[in-house]
């Protein structure tokens, strides 16, 4: 009896380790479109912090930038049973529904890229949407001393981010510099190289005038650098935004591509893990919190956004010490 006693007593032990080690965090983080430098160097950051914090942790990128496989890809997590849940969203419109039952099912939900977000616990930005809009503004500006016209890429019309950026910029140009004039509004290609190409293509044809690009998606100033290198107008038409140093660090030293602004997306993927298992552990996140990859923050508690600026210049100087860490 002794013996049958220590038998179950061990077997429940070696069940009660086995479930402890099962008890990890999980988290799913669903990014706008799979297989692109950018989003690539954000699931480094995502497997790197997850190994460190022994959380179970995936990134979910959709073959194309289709709201509807955003919002399939959370219901999937959703049956799934994760933890946490983080978004880089689309359309901000269309996910809500699907984030708020994911908050209802007891799910914590994590944005970055997405301030205008309703139905989440927290939203993390690396740059201001104004500050990040109106460096671009002024780096075009610099670079363009004569007047004449520029155009605007985001990555869709329905990414929130990308177009609080350019109404930054298209402001600081209207305000600064009233002779260069925006072509059009702006066109949602940035998150395509094929379409920023041949958008680029279209509106260099058309307007002898164009001095620049202003390409808000890490795919618009690679699309819009190649057309202008077809059309041999380097160093006539300037190209800048945010891109992967990585894609495009042979077209910043050819000149095509003028430079721009980045964060470091690896470094956006460790936050989502960090923050995520915050959350999960019950911590407050307030002023004076410290939250490693952020610093220490000053959140906007009411509306659930924190903001911080962490702001890297890609150009000639740094694109080849960015693109050696793997960004």
């Amino acid at each position: 009896m002794k013996r049958l006693t220590g038998l179950v007593s061990a077997l429940a032990l070696t069940v009660g380790m086995a479930s402890t080690a099962v008890a990890e965090t999980s988290m799913g983080i669903v990014v706008k479109i799979g297989g692109i430098p950018w989003f690539n160097a954000m699931e480094d950051g995502i497997e790197r912090r997850a190994a460190e914090l022994g959380v179970d942790a995936e990134m979910i990128g959709p073959v194309s930038a289709d709201p509807a496989l955003q919002v399939q890809a959370i219901e999937d997590l959703i049956a799934k049973g994760v933890d946490v849940i983080g978004v880089v969203p689309n359309d901000e419109a269309a996910l809500e529904p699907v984030l708020k039952k994911a908050r209802d099912a007891g799910i914590i939900v994590i944005s970055h890229e997405g301030p205008g977000l309703e139905n989440v616990d927290w939203n993390f930005e690396l740059a201001s949407a104004e500050g990040f809009g109106e460096a671009h503004a002024k780096l075009l500006s610099d670079k363009t001393e004569e007047g004449g016209s520029y155009a605007v890429y985001v990555g869709s019309l329905t990414v929130p981010l990308h177009n609080a950026w350019a109404d930054a910029a298209i402001a600081w140009m209207d305000e600064n510099r009233p002779d260069l004039k925006i072509v059009g509004d702006r066109y949602g290609v940035a998150e395509n190289v094929d379409d920023s190409r041949s958008t680029a293509l279209d509106l260099i044809a058309a307007n002898p005038d164009l001095k620049g690009f202003l390409a808000f998606g890490s795919q618009g100033p690679i699309g819009a650098g190649r057309a202008v290198e077809e059309r041999r107008k380097t160093g006539e038409i300037q190209v800048m935004g945010p891109f992967s140093p990585g894609q495009g660090r042979k077209m910043i030293h050819s000149g095509v591509l003028t430079g721009g602004y980045m964060w470091n997306p690896a470094q956006a993927g460790e936050v989502f893990v960090t923050l995520g298992e915050m959350l999960v552990k019950g911590e407050k996140i307030e002023a004076g919190t410290d939250i490693p990859g952020l610093g220490v923050v000053d959140p906007d508690v009411e509306g659930r956004d924190i903001i911080t600026d962490n702001l890297l210049e890609i150009n000639a100087e740094t694109v080849d010490d960015l693109a050696e860490k793997g960004l």
